[in-house]
């Protein structure tokens, strides 16, 4: 039997008014990511953008490849570039993504539905699950690790910090089930490259914000990384990859806080040299 004309056409003003999406990117040579990130989220967003900020790995040809628009531009900070990519986003909503992560089915169907129905929600949150060394986390407080990505257009900005960025909203929050999937850290080379980059970024953006650190600041901090880890958000229910991930959360936590003792140093001799001189 032939479907009526009238609901064909109901379902054809329907898909009209379907709301757009637009997905942002921050990447630095990301190749061996980029494609799997913008290929889930193909035939779901109607426009991709992408911030690339010096990849030397052929991560701008890969996503113009895939159809993103690509911006070749400098580092300001995490916060300062994901604004820099919203500043040019014209979806009625924005996804944003790291290289690292991929839009699962579940969370794709949930997006879907959320552009054809709406919501008068203007931001969602959504569970991620994240692998560490080839494995995927249930506790070690890497899952549900609940966060902002999807919001409403013009109702929500990145805070502009160097790293870890969180949105500023103005509006209600719902939530979907369907997990992002973050390929956080691949092994154990990948997790000490990142200790020292998001150690180095997060000294820098305290010792901005006027904190101040010494070595046994440092160690206990470190200490208090591992505890919580490993025994507050149960990472020993993880095994030996929650164990290697709370030593891991230690070690970033201890660099961040004696890189900031040593800046504070550093700071205060060049202050006294003038005076002494």
């Amino acid at each position: 039997m032939s479907i009526p004309r009238p609901q064909s056409n109901e379902r054809r003003a329907s898909h009209a008014n379907r709301a757009t999406l637009s997905v942002i990117v921050v990447a630095m040579n990301e190749a061996h990511d980029i494609r799997d990130c913008l290929e889930s989220v193909r035939g779901l967003a109607r426009e991709t953008i992408v911030f690339d900020s010096g990849s030397t790995d052929g991560t701008p040809d890969i996503c113009r490849e895939l159809g993103a628009r690509v911006f070749e531009t400098d580092w300001p900070g995490d916060g300062p570039q994901k604004n820099r990519a919203l500043a040019q986003a014209t979806g009625d909503w924005v996804l944003c993504l790291d290289a690292d992560e991929r839009v699962g089915d579940e969370l794709r169907r949930e997006i879907e539905r959320l552009l054809e129905e709406g919501s008068t929600h203007a931001v969602f949150s959504t569970p991620r699950r994240s692998s560490f060394c080839g494995r995927f986390m249930r506790h070690s407080g890497w899952w549900p690790d609940r966060i902002e990505r999807l919001f409403r257009r013009g109702s929500a900005r990145f805070t502009d910090v160097r790293t870890h960025t969180h949105l500023v909203v103005d509006g209600t929050t719902g939530r979907f089930d369907g997990p992002i999937i973050h390929i956080a850290i691949g092994d154990l080379h990948e997790a000490l490259d990142k200790a020292n980059s998001y150690s180095t970024s997060g000294a820098l953006t305290m010792a901005e914000n006027g904190k101040h650190s010494s070595l046994g600041k440092a160690i206990g901090k470190g200490l208090w990384a591992f505890v919580r880890t490993y025994v507050l958000r149960r990472g020993f229910l993880d095994g030996r990859m929650g164990f290697m991930l709370a030593v891991a959360n230690a070690e970033g936590t201890y660099y961040r806080y004696a890189k900031l003792a040593l800046l504070g140093e550093r700071q205060a001799s060049t202050q006294r040299q003038p005076h002494e001189a």
